[in-house]
Order: C-alpha cells, then structure tokens, then sequence
C-alpha cells in the first residue's frame, strides 16, 4: 500500500515539474514554441518507466485539459488540445510510454538515446497531422513549420535527457524511490 501512494505521490510530481518546464519557452514565427516539454516528458519515462510515465504526463494533460495552465505559455483548456499543437500535446503520454518501455528494459545509454529518437516519431507525426488539419495546410507544409525547425534540438533535449535521467535514475539518494519494475 505504501508503494501505490509513494507511486500516485510521484506520478503528481513528475506532472508539476512537465509543468513548469512547459513554461520555459522560446516562442517561433510559425506557431509552434521552442519549449522544454519533451524534455520533461523524456525525463518522467526514463524515471518513472512506461505505466507510471504514462499516468503521469496523462495527469499533466488532462490538468490542462480541464483548464490549469500547464500548457506552454500557460495556455490550457480544449482549445489548447484541439488547436494546432494540440496532437503534440496528445501524444506525450505515449511517447513517455515508449521512453519508459525502453529503459525497464536497458540501461544502455545508447538504445535509450534511439529509444527518445524512435519515441519522438509518433509525437512528430501526430502533431504534423494536427497542425496541418487544424491550418488547412498540407501534411508536407505542417511538417516544414512545426516539426523540421525541431529536429536538431530535439536530439540535443533527447541526449541532455539520456545523460541527465541516466545518471538521476542511478543515483544512490534516488534509487529505490523512484522504481520501476524492468520487463
């Protein structure tokens, strides 16, 4: 029972500090911000692993989603989810998923760094699709705005991610706080 509140304790954290670095933000001409979000989101799936990853940027999501400013620029609200970078805001939780699923598995730095590269994909291609059908422009024009201009930081925020989430999950004062069963 301990473990389950000391995990719901953790999860509501890990959703705080998505949260607040959500707020450093560098805003771009074409709509999309320049923010420290996946590097959050990235950081709560090396710690937390995949469920618990998982549940924790769905609570951040879902904060917004009811109205807490969590969002970039405290934005928050449906309109933030259904607006143009709303399919980034979405599929968070799965790319924590997938960050978390690869680091219950290995401690590799290298395949967790190929883990943030694959679990970015579907974060790219869900927010290009938003993007594209929320500003009626074409697939090819939403990825020029709001997905090229992000993928050379992306990798530098993925590689922080890995050196920092690597040597936090292995951390004598945090290991064994912060667990997660390996798969």
């Amino acid at each position: 029972m301990k473990r389950k509140t000391l995990d719901i304790v953790y999860c509501g954290i890990f959703a705080t500090i998505t949260a607040i670095l959500s707020q450093i933000a560098i805003p771009l001409p074409g709509g999309v911000p320049l923010t420290l979000q996946t590097f959050a989101v990235s950081l709560v799936g090396i710690l937390l692993g995949s469920k618990k990853g998982f549940i924790s940027i769905l609570v951040y999501v879902l904060m917004g989603a009811i109205g807490l400013p969590v969002f970039s620029g405290f934005s928050a609200g449906i309109g933030a989810i259904v607006g143009p970078t709303g399919g980034f805001i979405l599929s968070f939780p799965i790319m924590s998923f997938i960050i978390g699923l690869v680091c219950e598995r290995t401690d590799n730095k290298i395949l967790i760094f190929l883990g943030m590269i694959l679990a970015s994909i579907p974060n790219y291609l869900a927010g290009a699709f938003q993007f594209s059908l929320v500003t009626g422009s074409s697939f090819y024009n939403a990825f020029l705005v709001s997905v090229l201009p992000f993928i050379l930081v992306g990798i530098i925020k993925a590689a922080l991610a890995t050196i920092i989430g690597s040597m936090l999950r292995n951390h004598k004062s945090i290991k064994g706080v912060i667990s997660y069963d390996k798969a």
